[in-house]
């Protein structure tokens, strides 16, 4: 079976979807099934590695998993945009970003320790629904002065084309 076919049959098994709501919460973003991620991971890696990619970026935390498993495939590291600023991190970029499942305004901050001009960039997460995080990401890899190699989740919930899914908001239905 496919990724996407796995992931499928979860979602009607153990998920659910309410119109663009899809609720994973006990295989994916509070319980985590780590061989289910490590399927997703292998098969996202897997479209990306002739990219060049030198790090991966995802938000804190539901992407954490996901980021993860495609760095461990790739062999490359991953940063993860935090949520709060640490006092260990007093030269940062930053971005605004806005949570429509949690109905909040966040920044996320990555340390100019981790990122730099020299990165190719491969942006990962969980799901993509409105693009307020991917554009957060897109501003501190702007930032950074670092290239963009693409973005990956693992639900897109949008009719964008150009963000890579293992399933979409019309597969579900």
């Amino acid at each position: 079976m496919s990724a996407a076919e796995i992931l499928l049959e979860r979602i009607r098994r153990d998920g659910a979807i309410d119109g663009d709501i899809v609720k994973v919460d006990r295989f994916l973003n509070h319980m985590v099934d780590p061989e289910l991620v490590h399927c997703l991971g292998d098969e996202i890696a897997g479209r990306f590695a002739d990219r060049g990619a030198t790090k991966i970026l995802t938000a804190e935390t539901s992407g954490i998993m996901l980021a993860q498993a495609v760095a461990l495939n790739l062999r490359i590291p991953f940063i993860y945009a935090k949520k709060k600023r640490p006092i260990t991190m007093p030269e940062y970029y930053a971005a605004a970003s806005y949570s429509f499942t949690k109905q909040e305004s966040t920044t996320l901050y990555v340390s100019r320790e981790v990122l730099d001009s020299s990165d190719t960039v491969l942006f990962i997460d969980d799901f993509f629904a409105k693009g307020s995080t991917m554009k957060a990401i897109e501003e501190i890899v702007s930032q950074a002065e670092a290239t963009l190699a693409g973005a990956a989740v693992i639900i897109n919930k949008s009719h964008r084309r150009d963000i890579e899914s293992i399933l979409t908001l019309d597969d579900l239905q």
